[in-house]
């Protein structure tokens, strides 16, 4: 199996910029509509798209997605549903990784051995599980590495030295580093407190390190992003989904365009 994920960021780092990792609810605002905004993150510089499963009761999340997940269940979208549009997907972007990013519930209601052959049937290239614990890595770890998808762990402010080898160990794709201990897109961490952090995981592993939760303009993911491996930017782009309506596709493009050339140019501005 070709390893997208790996391939997309060291393309990135050849190109000395950090990764752009944007996230959408999966069939939001509808299942038939996902697609076209999939298509318009590619389109507009994704390096890595983050799609959400939409669950009931998203408890990392802040109210952006909380509405993005009500907007998605209401519109009928299913687990089958979410693969489906993950399908159609590689079908149209053969290299673009693809990552499911949600809660456990959704992904081990039909077993996690049905989950992960489910998932690599359909192109998905690795599995952010928000509220599984490395030490509950047995439930769905395992059924995941055998269809040879990446389990991304969550790092965050509150991991310390004594459990980030638990959180590190059996991960693999990229380190998330969730950069405040609250919920998405209510907040913003201090640019040093991320680049303390961002030095601190470095130093751990060789994994990549991409920098989430509270990222909502250009500017903010170009300060990251000349520290970081990657950038997670959802919120923004998601409520840009629930705002836009049928113009959901053109401002989804749009604004990702503006962060891709901002990481872009990050580090050369830097460095200058």
């Amino acid at each position: 199996m070709t390893d997208r994920l790996s391939n997309a960021f060291t393309r990135c780092r050849a190109e000395n910029r950090a990764a752009l990792v944007p996230f959408v609810t999966g069939g939001d605002p509808s299942p038939a509509a996902a697609g076209a905004i999939l298509d318009a993150l590619v389109e507009g510089g994704a390096d890595v798209i983050e799609l959400g499963m939409p669950f009931t009761d998203p408890m990392a999340d802040g109210p952006a997605v909380q509405r993005a997940n009500l907007r998605s269940l209401g519109a009928g979208t299913t687990t089958h549903d979410l693969l489906e549009i993950a399908k159609a997907f590689r079908a149209r972007h053969a290299a673009t990784p693809l990552i499911l990013m949600g809660y456990a519930n959704p992904m081990l209601a039909r077993g996690a051995d049905w989950f992960a052959r489910a998932a690599a049937k359909a192109g998905v290239d690795g599995v952010i599980c928000v509220d599984l614990p490395p030490e509950e890595d047995d439930a769905l770890g395992p059924a995941l590495r055998r269809e040879g998808l990446h389990l991304i762990r969550l790092a965050t402010p509150t991991t310390d030295a004594a459990r980030l080898p638990a959180v590190l160990g059996g991960a693999s794709g990229f380190v998330y580093y969730v950069s405040v201990a609250g919920i998405t897109g209510a907040q913003q961490a201090t640019q040093a407190s991320i680049e303390t952090a961002v030095t601190r995981l470095h130093a751990a592993t060789r994994l990549p390190i991409v920098v989430g939760f509270g990222v909502r303009t250009p500017e903010q993911a170009a300060a990251i992003g000349r520290v970081a491996d990657g950038v997670a930017v959802g919120s923004a782009i998601v409520d840009l989904v629930g705002s836009e309506g049928a113009r959901a596709p053109d401002a989804v493009r749009t604004f990702v365009s503006t962060l891709a050339a901002a990481l872009a140019g990050a580090r050369k501005e830097h460095a200058a």
